[in-house]
Protein backbone atom coordinates (compact mmCIF):
# COMPACT_ATOMS: atom_id res chain seq x y z
CA UNK A 1 0.00 0.00 0.00
CA UNK A 2 0.96 3.60 -0.33
CA UNK A 3 1.37 5.52 2.74
CA UNK A 4 -0.58 8.99 2.92
CA UNK A 5 -0.28 12.06 4.99
CA UNK A 6 -1.88 12.41 8.43
CA UNK A 7 -4.19 15.16 6.34
CA UNK A 8 -5.50 12.72 4.03
CA UNK A 9 -6.25 9.52 6.81
CA UNK A 10 -7.86 12.36 8.72
CA UNK A 11 -10.23 12.96 5.52
CA UNK A 12 -10.70 9.15 5.07
CA UNK A 13 -12.17 9.02 8.51
CA UNK A 14 -14.62 11.18 7.64
CA UNK A 15 -15.57 9.71 4.15
CA UNK A 16 -17.97 6.69 4.57
CA UNK A 17 -17.20 5.61 0.61
CA UNK A 18 -13.88 4.90 1.75
CA UNK A 19 -14.05 3.18 5.07
CA UNK A 20 -12.20 -0.12 4.25
CA UNK A 21 -9.46 1.92 3.18
CA UNK A 22 -9.66 4.18 6.09
CA UNK A 23 -9.22 0.85 8.41
CA UNK A 24 -6.59 -0.67 6.14
CA UNK A 25 -4.09 2.46 7.37
CA UNK A 26 -5.46 2.45 10.81
CA UNK A 27 -4.13 0.09 14.27
CA UNK A 28 -6.88 -0.88 16.60
CA UNK A 29 -5.98 -0.52 20.33
CA UNK A 30 -8.04 -2.45 22.51
CA UNK A 31 -9.34 -1.09 25.50
CA UNK A 32 -10.84 -2.26 28.98
CA UNK A 33 -14.49 -3.43 27.44
CA UNK A 34 -15.42 -4.15 24.29
CA UNK A 35 -16.10 -0.16 23.31
CA UNK A 36 -12.92 1.27 24.87
CA UNK A 37 -10.84 0.53 21.89
CA UNK A 38 -8.68 3.41 20.06
CA UNK A 39 -8.54 3.51 16.45
CA UNK A 40 -4.92 5.18 15.44
CA UNK A 41 -3.03 5.96 12.60
CA UNK A 42 -0.84 3.06 11.41
CA UNK A 43 2.91 4.53 11.62
CA UNK A 44 4.56 2.82 8.68
CA UNK A 45 1.28 3.57 6.27
CA UNK A 46 0.43 7.49 7.51
CA UNK A 47 3.44 9.86 7.51
CA UNK A 48 3.73 13.27 9.56
CA UNK A 49 1.23 12.14 12.59
CA UNK A 50 1.26 14.90 15.05
CA UNK A 51 3.55 13.88 18.18
CA UNK A 52 0.28 15.47 20.14
CA UNK A 53 -2.45 13.36 18.52
CA UNK A 54 -5.27 12.52 21.01
CA UNK A 55 -6.33 8.81 21.26
CA UNK A 56 -9.75 9.53 21.98
CA UNK A 57 -12.12 6.41 22.86
CA UNK A 58 -13.10 5.08 19.57
CA UNK A 59 -16.86 5.14 21.04
CA UNK A 60 -17.03 8.72 21.57
CA UNK A 61 -15.01 9.62 18.18
CA UNK A 62 -16.13 7.00 16.38
CA UNK A 63 -19.84 7.57 17.05
CA UNK A 64 -19.22 11.31 16.12
CA UNK A 65 -17.48 10.55 12.96
CA UNK A 66 -20.14 8.56 11.70
CA UNK A 67 -22.82 10.57 12.86
CA UNK A 68 -21.38 13.63 10.89
CA UNK A 69 -20.56 11.31 7.96
CA UNK A 70 -23.83 9.90 8.27
CA UNK A 71 -25.99 13.18 8.23
CA UNK A 72 -23.77 14.21 5.42
CA UNK A 73 -24.39 11.44 3.74
CA UNK A 74 -28.26 11.86 4.12
CA UNK A 75 -28.58 15.50 3.02
CA UNK A 76 -26.86 14.70 -0.28
CA UNK A 77 -29.49 11.57 -0.31
CA UNK A 78 -31.98 14.39 -0.06
CA UNK A 79 -30.26 16.57 -2.66
CA UNK A 80 -29.11 14.19 -5.49
CA UNK A 81 -31.30 11.05 -4.71
CA UNK A 82 -34.65 12.18 -3.79
CA UNK A 83 -36.05 8.72 -5.14
CA UNK A 84 -34.78 7.09 -2.03
CA UNK A 85 -37.32 6.43 0.91
CA UNK A 86 -36.59 8.89 4.12
CA UNK A 87 -35.85 6.55 7.20
CA UNK A 88 -34.90 7.86 10.97
CA UNK A 89 -33.03 5.23 13.06
CA UNK A 90 -32.13 5.24 16.78
CA UNK A 91 -30.33 2.80 18.33
CA UNK A 92 -26.69 0.71 19.46
CA UNK A 93 -23.93 -1.05 17.98
CA UNK A 94 -26.29 -2.64 15.21
CA UNK A 95 -27.15 0.50 13.88
CA UNK A 96 -23.91 2.38 14.58
CA UNK A 97 -20.27 0.31 15.26
CA UNK A 98 -17.37 2.27 15.06
CA UNK A 99 -15.90 2.56 11.55
CA UNK A 100 -14.69 -0.80 11.84
CA UNK A 101 -17.68 -2.93 10.56
CA UNK A 102 -20.70 -2.00 8.32
CA UNK A 103 -23.26 -3.01 10.23
CA UNK A 104 -27.61 -2.72 9.31
CA UNK A 105 -27.55 0.89 8.68
CA UNK A 106 -24.42 0.83 6.08
CA UNK A 107 -26.12 -1.91 4.40
CA UNK A 108 -29.71 0.14 4.03
CA UNK A 109 -28.21 2.75 3.01
CA UNK A 110 -28.10 1.85 -0.20
CA UNK A 111 -31.71 2.03 -0.95
CA UNK A 112 -33.00 4.20 1.44
CA UNK A 113 -32.08 7.85 2.98
CA UNK A 114 -31.24 7.26 6.04
CA UNK A 115 -31.26 10.12 9.38
CA UNK A 116 -29.19 8.01 11.63
CA UNK A 117 -29.05 8.80 15.57
CA UNK A 118 -27.58 5.69 16.65
CA UNK A 119 -24.56 5.26 19.08
CA UNK A 120 -22.95 2.31 19.62
CA UNK A 121 -22.98 1.29 23.40
CA UNK A 122 -26.43 3.49 23.32
CA UNK A 123 -29.00 1.67 26.06
CA UNK A 124 -32.70 1.90 25.96
CA UNK A 125 -33.09 4.24 29.21
CA UNK A 126 -30.55 7.06 27.77
CA UNK A 127 -32.55 6.71 24.15
CA UNK A 128 -35.92 7.57 26.23
CA UNK A 129 -35.61 8.68 29.26
CA UNK A 130 -31.63 10.11 29.36
CA UNK A 131 -31.57 13.80 28.87
CA UNK A 132 -31.26 15.71 25.43
CA UNK A 133 -27.87 16.58 25.50
CA UNK A 134 -26.90 12.91 25.95
CA UNK A 135 -29.56 11.78 22.94
CA UNK A 136 -32.50 11.06 25.01
CA UNK A 137 -35.49 11.25 22.86
CA UNK A 138 -33.56 13.17 20.18
CA UNK A 139 -36.29 10.58 17.87
CA UNK A 140 -38.88 13.05 18.13
CA UNK A 141 -36.75 16.45 17.25
CA UNK A 142 -35.74 14.51 14.40
CA UNK A 143 -38.63 13.06 13.31
CA UNK A 144 -40.60 16.51 13.77
CA UNK A 145 -38.18 17.57 11.44
CA UNK A 146 -38.73 14.97 8.48
CA UNK A 147 -42.35 14.59 9.24
CA UNK A 148 -43.11 15.20 5.75
CA UNK A 149 -41.02 13.20 4.42
CA UNK A 150 -40.31 10.46 6.63
CA UNK A 151 -41.43 6.56 5.72
CA UNK A 152 -40.76 4.72 8.76
CA UNK A 153 -38.79 4.96 12.33
CA UNK A 154 -36.12 1.97 13.07
CA UNK A 155 -35.35 1.45 16.68
CA UNK A 156 -32.53 -1.02 18.26
CA UNK A 157 -31.86 -0.47 21.94
CA UNK A 158 -32.28 -4.24 24.02
CA UNK A 159 -28.59 -5.13 23.03
CA UNK A 160 -26.94 -3.89 25.75
CA UNK A 161 -29.60 -4.29 28.48
CA UNK A 162 -29.97 -8.35 27.77
CA UNK A 163 -26.37 -9.70 26.01
CA UNK A 164 -24.41 -6.78 26.02
CA UNK A 165 -22.28 -4.65 28.50
CA UNK A 166 -22.77 -0.98 30.41
CA UNK A 167 -21.19 1.10 27.94
CA UNK A 168 -19.66 3.19 31.00
CA UNK A 169 -18.56 1.13 34.18
CA UNK A 170 -18.32 -1.93 31.39
CA UNK A 171 -20.39 -4.54 33.56
CA UNK A 172 -22.13 -7.53 31.61
CA UNK A 173 -25.82 -7.56 31.06
CA UNK A 174 -25.89 -11.33 30.92
CA UNK A 175 -24.32 -11.73 34.66
CA UNK A 176 -26.98 -10.78 36.65
CA UNK A 177 -29.56 -12.87 34.53
CA UNK A 178 -28.27 -16.15 34.82
CA UNK A 179 -27.51 -18.15 37.84
CA UNK A 180 -24.53 -20.24 39.27
CA UNK A 181 -24.05 -23.35 37.02
CA UNK A 182 -25.60 -26.87 39.32
CA UNK A 183 -24.24 -29.29 37.37
CA UNK A 184 -27.18 -30.02 35.21
CA UNK A 185 -26.31 -29.91 31.24
CA UNK A 186 -29.45 -30.53 30.08
CA UNK A 187 -31.72 -28.13 31.87
CA UNK A 188 -31.92 -24.82 30.17
CA UNK A 189 -34.49 -22.37 32.36
CA UNK A 190 -32.86 -23.58 35.53
CA UNK A 191 -29.98 -21.27 34.87
CA UNK A 192 -32.12 -18.47 34.16
CA UNK A 193 -32.61 -15.83 37.14
CA UNK A 194 -36.36 -15.88 35.94
CA UNK A 195 -36.86 -12.30 38.04
CA UNK A 196 -34.34 -10.57 36.97
CA UNK A 197 -34.72 -11.57 33.57
CA UNK A 198 -38.64 -10.58 33.84
CA UNK A 199 -37.27 -6.98 35.20
CA UNK A 200 -35.51 -6.69 32.17
CA UNK A 201 -37.90 -6.93 29.77
CA UNK A 202 -40.84 -5.18 32.02
CA UNK A 203 -38.29 -1.91 31.73
CA UNK A 204 -37.57 -2.73 27.72
CA UNK A 205 -41.17 -2.81 27.33
CA UNK A 206 -41.87 0.48 29.33
CA UNK A 207 -39.15 2.14 27.60
CA UNK A 208 -40.41 0.40 23.84
CA UNK A 209 -43.99 1.39 24.74
CA UNK A 210 -42.87 4.90 25.48
CA UNK A 211 -41.18 5.25 22.04
CA UNK A 212 -44.39 3.81 20.35
CA UNK A 213 -46.60 6.14 22.32
CA UNK A 214 -44.00 8.89 21.23
CA UNK A 215 -44.25 8.42 17.70
CA UNK A 216 -47.86 7.54 17.26
CA UNK A 217 -49.23 10.15 19.08
CA UNK A 218 -47.38 12.99 17.50
CA UNK A 219 -49.86 14.79 14.64
CA UNK A 220 -48.83 13.35 11.21
CA UNK A 221 -46.63 10.72 12.66
CA UNK A 222 -49.89 8.26 14.02
CA UNK A 223 -49.50 5.74 11.77
CA UNK A 224 -45.82 6.03 10.77
CA UNK A 225 -44.27 2.67 10.73
CA UNK A 226 -42.30 1.67 13.58
CA UNK A 227 -39.29 -1.63 12.89
CA UNK A 228 -37.86 -3.10 16.28
CA UNK A 229 -35.74 -6.06 16.04
CA UNK A 230 -34.41 -8.49 18.89
CA UNK A 231 -31.11 -9.88 17.67
CA UNK A 232 -30.05 -12.75 16.38
CA UNK A 233 -28.62 -16.44 17.93
CA UNK A 234 -25.07 -15.59 19.09
CA UNK A 235 -22.66 -17.96 20.22
CA UNK A 236 -20.80 -17.62 23.48
CA UNK A 237 -16.99 -17.81 23.09
CA UNK A 238 -15.29 -20.66 22.60
CA UNK A 239 -18.43 -22.29 20.90
CA UNK A 240 -15.91 -25.09 19.11
CA UNK A 241 -12.87 -26.24 20.32
CA UNK A 242 -11.34 -24.07 17.23
CA UNK A 243 -13.53 -21.37 17.55
CA UNK A 244 -12.24 -18.82 14.86
CA UNK A 245 -13.72 -15.36 16.11
CA UNK A 246 -10.53 -13.30 16.88
CA UNK A 247 -11.75 -9.67 17.30
CA UNK A 248 -8.96 -6.69 17.05
CA UNK A 249 -11.37 -4.30 19.40
CA UNK A 250 -12.11 -6.57 22.28
CA UNK A 251 -11.55 -9.46 24.12
CA UNK A 252 -12.98 -12.92 22.52
CA UNK A 253 -15.32 -13.44 25.27
CA UNK A 254 -16.13 -10.10 25.92
CA UNK A 255 -19.96 -9.88 26.18
CA UNK A 256 -21.19 -13.62 26.98
CA UNK A 257 -18.50 -15.98 27.01
CA UNK A 258 -16.31 -14.00 30.77
CA UNK A 259 -19.92 -13.74 32.57
CA UNK A 260 -20.72 -17.53 31.98
CA UNK A 261 -17.09 -18.10 33.13
CA UNK A 262 -17.31 -16.36 36.24
CA UNK A 263 -21.08 -18.47 36.69
CA UNK A 264 -18.88 -21.51 36.58
CA UNK A 265 -20.30 -22.71 32.66
CA UNK A 266 -17.73 -25.25 31.78
CA UNK A 267 -16.35 -25.75 28.41
CA UNK A 268 -14.67 -28.50 27.92
CA UNK A 269 -17.10 -30.51 26.03
CA UNK A 270 -19.24 -29.73 23.16
CA UNK A 271 -22.97 -30.27 25.19
CA UNK A 272 -21.19 -28.12 27.37
CA UNK A 273 -20.41 -25.16 24.76
CA UNK A 274 -23.94 -25.81 23.81
CA UNK A 275 -25.53 -25.63 26.83
CA UNK A 276 -24.31 -21.97 26.86
CA UNK A 277 -25.42 -21.14 23.60
CA UNK A 278 -28.94 -22.49 24.28
CA UNK A 279 -29.05 -20.18 27.18
CA UNK A 280 -28.21 -17.18 25.48
CA UNK A 281 -30.65 -18.14 22.61
CA UNK A 282 -33.61 -18.45 25.46
CA UNK A 283 -33.12 -15.27 26.38
CA UNK A 284 -33.22 -13.98 23.03
CA UNK A 285 -36.82 -15.71 22.62
CA UNK A 286 -38.27 -14.05 25.45
CA UNK A 287 -36.89 -10.91 24.39
CA UNK A 288 -38.91 -11.77 20.71
CA UNK A 289 -41.94 -13.03 22.81
CA UNK A 290 -41.87 -8.99 24.21
CA UNK A 291 -41.42 -7.55 21.03
CA UNK A 292 -43.92 -9.52 19.32
CA UNK A 293 -46.33 -8.65 22.59
CA UNK A 294 -45.99 -4.58 21.45
CA UNK A 295 -46.51 -5.35 17.74
CA UNK A 296 -49.88 -7.36 18.63
CA UNK A 297 -50.78 -4.46 20.89
CA UNK A 298 -50.07 -1.17 19.13
CA UNK A 299 -50.96 -0.72 15.42
CA UNK A 300 -47.68 -0.01 12.28
CA UNK A 301 -45.27 -1.86 14.62
CA UNK A 302 -42.84 -4.26 12.59
CA UNK A 303 -40.70 -6.88 14.34
CA UNK A 304 -37.84 -7.58 12.00
CA UNK A 305 -37.19 -11.29 13.04
CA UNK A 306 -33.27 -11.65 12.95
CA UNK A 307 -33.08 -15.04 14.53
CA UNK A 308 -30.74 -17.40 12.08
CA UNK A 309 -29.69 -14.75 9.89
CA UNK A 310 -26.48 -15.49 10.71
CA UNK A 311 -26.15 -18.94 11.16
CA UNK A 312 -22.42 -20.03 10.90
CA UNK A 313 -20.17 -18.82 13.67
CA UNK A 314 -18.29 -17.04 10.68
CA UNK A 315 -20.96 -14.71 10.58
CA UNK A 316 -19.70 -13.27 13.66
CA UNK A 317 -16.77 -10.62 14.04
CA UNK A 318 -16.88 -11.35 17.79
CA UNK A 319 -19.87 -12.37 20.23
CA UNK A 320 -22.56 -10.39 19.36
CA UNK A 321 -21.50 -8.36 16.20
CA UNK A 322 -21.84 -9.51 12.75
CA UNK A 323 -18.97 -9.08 10.11
CA UNK A 324 -19.76 -7.15 7.09
CA UNK A 325 -21.12 -9.98 5.40
CA UNK A 326 -22.91 -11.10 8.64
CA UNK A 327 -25.17 -8.10 9.55
CA UNK A 328 -25.63 -7.91 5.37
CA UNK A 329 -27.81 -11.05 5.64
CA UNK A 330 -29.35 -9.64 8.63
CA UNK A 331 -30.16 -6.09 6.42
CA UNK A 332 -32.24 -8.12 3.93
CA UNK A 333 -34.20 -9.35 6.83
CA UNK A 334 -34.95 -5.87 7.11
CA UNK A 335 -35.10 -4.85 3.24
CA UNK A 336 -37.97 -7.74 3.24
CA UNK A 337 -40.16 -6.22 6.16
CA UNK A 338 -39.61 -1.89 4.97
CA UNK A 339 -40.74 -3.98 1.74
CA UNK A 340 -44.14 -5.00 3.68
CA UNK A 341 -44.39 -1.87 6.04
CA UNK A 342 -44.23 0.68 3.00
CA UNK A 343 -46.67 -0.79 1.06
Amino acid sequence: MDKISYDTYVSLSANRNRRKEFRAYSNVIPGENGFDFRIVPNPELVVDIPDDIQLENAMQAGNGIERTARRLSFNLDRIFSRHKPVLVAEGDSWFQFPILIDEIVDHLSSKYAILSLAAAGDTAENMVDGPEQSGGREYMTNLRQQKDVVRAFLFSAAGNDVIGEDPVTGKSALFDIINEFNGDETNIDVHINAAVLSSRLDALRLAYTRVINDVHNEPGLQTLPIIVHGYDYTFPYPHVSNDPRNPIHAANNEWLGQPLDRRQFPTATQAQRDLRRKIVIRLIDHLYDMLHSLADTHDNVWVVDCRGAMNDITDWVDEIHGTDEGFGKVAQRFHATLNAALV
